[in-house]
């Protein structure tokens, strides 16, 4: 294994640092901190008159798994945010936090080896374990995208406000994985500041669900954010977002377009669901997430065909 190579290390900000802590706890993080505080337009929830959110990056996980008002209208993220981590990480996260976080790859968090994250030439996990990794092999590292919340703002989209620019749509957040030197696409001391969700569709329902190797704290294998209008019994609109799968968070657009139009019948899901992995990539040991995708896939849409909102 290539031992990493000392340079330079840059400043990281530091919110609550439930994932810095971590990496400064094995040596992988070692350069500056600069800790940032919660001014006022980085906090809390501001509705708007139209119906559409603005999330500040400092708000917590766990408020927003929390408020009865984001269930109600935004289903797919209290359930995202309820589903990640433990009640004792979530209550601290924060939101901005959870999308700028590093890789979770083991040889990215071994402080010991070289990475393209960390300066190397390549990336370690292609030739060696990669059991948790990608299957859409986008780009040289094979790391899956940490963050859960990211999937359910792209099946939203939401859009990102930093201190230098506006309006930054969450894929555009994160690029489309060929830049494997990097976990998003923010500029050298660029912050989240806050993220914009547009007013949710009339009559519309919303789903999470993550397959995990236990039932408790652990980080998804794949995972789905689905929201769907379905109207005299058709799909007018669907979407769905995924983690687990790829370097950056992935929308199912192949699902999306199958049943766009189409009866919400079990032969209309369940042939979309299959089409879940249509451009895959697996790594010889990822396939298994295949059958995951396409599982998770045919629950979420079948649940949603059968769920009623409350008036």
């Amino acid at each position: 294994m290539t031992p990493i190579a000392m340079t330079a290390t840059a400043s990281e900000f530091r919110a609550a640092g439930t994932d810095l802590s971590e990496r400064r706890r094995s040596g992988v993080s070692t350069g500056p901190l600069i800790d940032i505080a919660a001014a006022p337009d980085m906090m809390g929830m501001h509705w708007a008159t139209d119906g559409s959110l603005r999330l500040g990056a400092f708000t917590t996980i766990a408020a927003i798994a929390a408020d009865p008002l984001v269930a109600a209208a935004y289903p797919g993220i209290a359930a995202s945010a309820q589903g990640l981590a433990t009640p004792q990480i979530r209550h601290l996260a924060t939101l901005g936090g959870n999308l700028a976080q590093r890789s979770r790859c083991w040889y990215f968090r071994n402080p010991h080896i070289a990475c393209l994250k960390k300066g190397g030439s390549d990336c370690p996990a292609r030739s060696g374990n990669h059991l948790y990794h990608v299957v859409f092999d986008l780009g040289p590292c094979v790391a899956p995208h940490p963050s859960t919340m990211a999937a359910a703002l792209l099946a939203y989209d939401a859009r990102v406000t930093t201190d230098r620019r506006t309006s930054l749509a969450i894929a555009d957040l994160f690029g489309d994985g060929s830049n494997g030197a990097a976990d998003n696409a923010l500029q050298p001391g660029e912050m989240i500041k806050s993220i914009e969700l547009p007013a949710p569709l009339q009559g519309e329902r919303a789903l999470y669900k993550r397959a995990i190797s236990r039932t408790y704290a652990e980080w998804p294998l794949v995972e789905i954010c689905a929201r769907a209008v379905i109207k005299d019994g058709a799909f007018q609109f669907v979407r769905l977002a995924a983690g687990g799968i790829a370097p950056v968070p992935l929308r199912l657009a192949v699902v999306e377009t199958a049943l766009q139009d189409r009866k919400a019948t079990a032969a209309a899901i369940a042939d979309a669901a299959e089409q879940a992995v249509s451009g895959a990539s697996p790594l010889p040991m990822t396939g298994y997430k295949l059958d995951l995708l396409k599982g998770v896939a045919h629950d979420l849409l079948e649940r949603l065909a059968s769920v009623r909102r409350a008036d």
